[in-house]
């Protein structure tokens, strides 16, 4: 039996744009799911002018290309005034990321397969090269840009989370492991634009915090406390996670640490311990994998040696490595270094250049530029020590061929 006629055209474009049902769709517009099924029959009614926008944003498309046609005396929609909004806004700097064109509409698998790409990324970032790794996610980026322009409604929305995410690693490699702050500031904010498009406000609230680092390093304490206050803003905006909840803390408390604060730094660290003790209902995001509480001891270890407080700093950094997974390679070097650090400023520059060696060692596996800052900390910090045959034999691995090489080549 032959299948009744319909508005194929509709339901191809509700398709692609991840719409699966009439009543999604329906759900998605605020209307009954009469009123889907109508708009998909053989002789669809003209929508109302609101509907009309509506339709038209969910689905990507003119009302023409949809399978409407206006009454006689209707004027006929502009087909290509998203994109010229979209360009005018690009023309004043105001985004780079694409809003939408009148390109002919992919299928909603695509936003399946990009995220795959996406996440496949997210893991690759703690054991590829990060020199390797970036120029990967960059790419992966672009074409993520290039298909928010032939996509859709929940398909679009799916690709900009991804492409957020995308921007988000690429932006952690810049700032983190090639310490390219400048870099960092443009794709953090390509990431947050994408962020904005998909509507995740959890995403966006990661997407700040991670910016608050930047002036935080060179000590501009107010940029870094307002994008703290932005990225508490957009947390309180979504089910946001103990664990969420705690690494803001944890950020700031780094945030503070740089900027000479320890003491506000501990009292952060305090309420994340409270805040991951007490727990909550929501549940973490996936790419909320960058911390866990063994990263946040390793927080309280680093700020604990910047106070001061040398034998808790200790006791925090074996305890963290004790419990540190094996596949934490990267983070191995930074509590290697800090470990170090604790030595030098406790007058023990044996065990200090010890700790050195065993980052380095970690350093020539899997590079991490954090990694390496603190050990050339801790070097000068052992100036006074530069004589004694231990510091001379960490600068002549430190400054070895290979290592001299890698450093300056990432």
């Amino acid at each position: 039996m032959s299948q009744p006629a319909s508005n194929v055209r509709l339901r191809s474009a509700r398709h692609a744009a991840g719409y699966r049902s009439q009543q999604e769709l329906a759900t998605a517009l605020g209307v009954g799911v009469r009123q889907v099924r109508r708009w998909e029959s053989v002789n669809p009614p003209w929508p109302h002018p609101d509907l009309q926008q509506a339709l038209t944003e969910a689905l990507g498309q003119d009302m023409e290309s949809l399978g409407f046609t206006p009454p006689a005396g209707r004027d006929r929609p502009d087909p290509v005034r998203r994109t010229l909004v979209g360009a005018s806004v690009a023309a004043v700097g105001l985004a780079a990321v694409p809003i939408q064109s009148a390109a002919a509409m992919q299928p909603a698998s695509v936003a399946a397969d990009f995220e795959a790409v996406t996440r496949s990324h997210r893991r690759l970032y703690w054991s590829v090269a990060p020199a390797t790794l970036h120029p990967a996610a960059v790419a992966h980026a672009a074409l993520g840009c290039a298909l928010l322009t032939e996509t859709a409604g929940q398909t679009r929305r799916t690709i900009a989370t991804a492409l957020a995410e995308s921007y988000l690693l690429a932006g952690r490699i810049e700032f983190f492991d090639l310490r390219d702050g400048d870099h960092a500031v443009k794709t953090l904010l390509l990431a947050l634009q994408a962020a904005g498009q998909a509507d995740d406000s959890l995403l966006g609230s990661a997407i700040l915090a991670h910016s608050a680092f930047i002036p935080a390093w060179v000590g501009e304490r107010d940029a870094a406390v307002e994008r703290m206050v932005a990225a508490r803003t957009y947390a309180r905006r979504g089910p946001a996670s103990a664990e969420l909840v705690a690494w803001l803390d944890a950020v700031e408390a780094e945030c503070e640490t740089r900027c000479g604060n320890t003491r506000t730094a501990l009292h952060l660290i305090g309420h994340a311990e409270d805040v991951l003790a007490t727990g909550a209902e929501h549940t973490s995001p996936a790419w909320l994998d960058w911390f866990s509480p063994v990263r946040l001891a390793a927080f309280k270890g680093n700020t604990q040696l910047k106070a001061g407080h040398l034998p808790q700093a200790r006791t925090t950094l074996l305890g963290v490595l004790d419990a540190m997974p094996a596949t934490e390679d990267k983070q191995c070097t930074v509590i290697y270094g800090d470990l170090a650090a604790v030595e030098a400023a406790a007058g023990n520059p044996e065990a200090a250049c010890d700790y050195a060696c065993r980052a380095l060692d970690q350093l020539a596996v899997t590079w991490y530029a954090m990694g390496m800052d603190r050990v050339r900390e801790v070097r000068r910090a052992l100036a006074p020590h530069q004589h004694e045959q231990c510091v001379r034999d960490l600068d002549d691995r430190l400054y070895g061929w290979s290592t001299t090489v890698s450093a300056l080549s990432r």
